[in-house]
Formats: structure tokens, C-alpha cells, sequence
């Protein structure tokens, strides 16, 4: 049996009827995260420290915009990110190493903010879309863009080399050490020195392989071409 609608159409009984996805809601998200990285990558310290503070907090804006939360939940988030990003890029235009630390852990916070509202997101919708999936990679880019800012937080409010052997540390390594722990690869080429830095670096590589294996696995196995999700 059918039900006809208000527009003459018709509606089997139990069908999901969920809003439509605005266009590019997390395909821009996944775009100016690659271009975070890209720019943090070939920038200097000094420049990339700041610039990445701004950039993070245009994620979590976006990240806020497409999130379920309540209006006056939104603007208190909003207030709240602008004036931590305000103070994290005046910490890390000191050029001293706490400002820097400050400026890492602010990183570290609004971006595991971001990644808990894209998963909430992501999973509350009945349909896997292509949106869907853009925003799971997303989620797992801020992932590892987050445990990059924690190793350079220890580092800089640390007193003793982050690396083995006093290896140099920079934005751009602690980006590169992270993305190869959180996928797994295991270069070798840069070890974490303390206990403190290896349950982090641990702590990532768990986390990394259930992310695959569980969201973006079942993301990717449940996603339906929009001429199927009407067949």
C-alpha cells in the first residue's frame, strides 16, 4: 500500500524522509584541511604557527555550521573559538617556546572538538552520501592534524627533544611523524624520546586503525549512488 503525499506523490510506509544535504557541506571542510596542510608543510615556523591557528578555527566554524546544535549553543561556541584563536595567535606571535605550547594545546582542543561534531554528524544521518564520506576523511585528516599539535605542545613546553638522538622539530616533521603513525606506516626515521611521547604516538596508531576500520569501512560499504538510493 502507498500514501499519496501532498504534492501527488507517493510514500511506502516507513520511509525515511530525512532534509537534503546542502551541497559541499563537508567537501569544502576536506578542501581546507588538505590546504591547511599544504601550506603548514612549505611555510617557515614563525609563520606557520599562526597561520595554522586561523585555519583551525575556520574548520571548526565550518564544523559548527553543519553541526545539530541549538542556536545560542552555536554563537557561545562561536564567541568562545574566535576569542581562543585570538590569544593562540598572539601566544604564537611571541616566538617563545610557551607561547608556542599554548598555541599547540588551543589546536589540539578545537580540532578534537571539530572531529567529535563531524562523527556525531556523520553517523546521525540514516543515508551515506558522498558527503558522508568527505566528512569521515575529514574527521580522520583533523585526527591526525591534532595528535601533530599534542607532540609539539610536549616539545615546547617541554625541556628535553621530542625526537631520539635530538632530532630538529619543527610543524612541518611533527605533521609528517603523525600522519605516518596514524596510518601506520612506520618509516622509522623519527622516534618519539620519552615514555610520554610513545603512549601518545601509541595511543594514536589504535585509534587510526579503528577509525578505518569501523567508520570509513562501513561509510564506503553502505554508500549508494543517488540513481541506486532510487532504484
Amino acid at each position: 500500500m502507498t500514501f499519496s503525499s501532498p504534492a501527488g506523490r507517493t510514500a511506502s510506509p516507513g520511509a525515511h524522509d530525512e532534509p537534503p544535504e546542502p551541497p559541499g557541506r563537508f567537501g569544502l571542510l576536506l578542501l581546507l584541511l588538505i590546504v591547511n596542510y599544504l601550506l603548514a608543510a612549505f611555510s617557515i615556523q614563525k609563520l606557520a604557527e599562526p597561520l595554522q591557528v586561523v585555519l583551525f578555527a575556520a574548520v571548526i566554524l565550518l564544523a559548527l555550521r553543519n553541526s545539530p546544535l541549538r542556536r545560542r549553543q552555536v554563537r557561545i561556541a562561536v564567541a568562545v573559538v574566535l576569542t581562543g584563536s585570538l590569544a593562540g595567535v598572539a601566544a604564537a606571535l611571541t616566538g617563545a617556546r610557551a607561547g608556542y605550547g599554548w598555541a599547540e594545546i588551543w589546536k589540539a582542543l578545537i580540532l578534537l572538538f571539530s572531529a567529535v561534531l563531524i562523527v556525531r554528524r556523520v553517523l546521525a544521518r540514516r543515508t551515506v552520501t558522498i558527503q558522508s564520506i568527505y566528512g569521515a576523511i575529514s574527521a580522520y585528516l583533523i585526527v591526525g592534524l591534532m595528535f601533530a599539535a599534542c607532540y609539539a605542545a610536549i616539545q615546547s613546553l617541554g625541556t628535553a627533544p621530542f625526537f631520539v638522538h635530538g632530532e630538529s622539530a619543527s610543524p612541518q616533521i611533527f605533521q609528517y611523524f603523525s600522519f605516518t603513525t596514524l596510518t601506520t606506516l612506520g618509516y622509522g626515521d623519527f622516534t618519539a624520546a620519552g615514555d610520554g611521547g610513545r603512549a601518545i604516538a601509541t595511543l594514536e596508531a589504535l585509534i587510526g586503525q579503528v577509525f578505518l576500520a569501523t567508520l570509513v569501512a562501513r561509510l564506503v560499504a553502505a554508500f549508494r549512488a543517488p540513481g541506486e538510493r532510487d532504484g
